[in-house]
């Protein structure tokens, strides 16, 4: 059996990598693939578990250290039980985030360095990377509005992070495109949803059935 291909959406808050994935997950389908779309923190039972504790709003919040061994127990389970099974079998998977988020918000925003990151995703996920990573990127005038709509004021513990972190955030992911270009695919997200839509199809060319 053929094995399937892995996606992954990355980009900082408000890029509408949700809507794209279902978007793109659509798709797919109607091409007669088998899509599985999953995402991070979460996925399984155990990760969703995790990511509640990673970004609920109470108490004092995680040290950069303690945050990304919580994201990357999570990611092991996720990989273990759904990515690799699916992959194996020959769905494709689109993950909303994967591995590239922890290095551009616990090593970009929070410090870490990549190695280490690099170390915990080896360790815990036997170092998976998707094959093609698309990377939603707006404008802060854009996201600041989507945030607006979708939280209603109510961001989660990361998400609601000053604007320093997420520019380092925003520097880190442009960083690694430009480190990777065979694996990132930048994708404008300040248009509508069916302009982006159109754009990630664009960007998967070649790959698609």
């Amino acid at each position: 059996m053929t094995r399937g291909k892995f996606i992954a959406f990355e980009g900082g808050e408000g890029a509408g990598k949700s809507t794209q994935a279902r978007l793109l997950a659509d798709a797919l389908r109607e091409r007669g693939l088998e899509v599985v779309v999953t995402r991070e923190p979460g996925g399984t039972a155990g990760a969703e578990a995790i990511r509640a504790l990673l970004l609920g709003t109470d108490g004092d919040g995680w040290h950069p250290r303690a945050e990304a061994l919580l994201f990357a127990a999570a990611r092991s389970d996720h990989v273990e039980r759904l990515i690799l099974p699916a992959l194996e079998r020959g769905a494709w998977v689109i993950c909303d985030r994967f591995f590239d988020s922890s290095r551009a918000y616990q090593g970009g925003g929070g410090g870490l360095s990549d190695a280490d990151l690099r170390d915990l995703h080896r360790i815990g996920s036997h170092g998976l990377l998707p094959e093609l990573t698309l990377l939603v990127e707006v404008s802060p005038a854009v996201a600041a509005e989507r945030l607006d709509l979708r939280d209603a004021g109510n961001a989660d513990r990361i998400g609601g992070r000053d604007a320093a972190y997420h520019a380092k955030v925003a520097a880190a992911f442009a960083r690694f495109a430009a480190e990777e270009p065979a694996r990132f695919a930048l994708i404008d997200g300040d248009g509508s949803a069916e302009a982006v839509h159109a754009a990630i199809m664009a960007a998967l060319g070649s790959w698609l059935p």
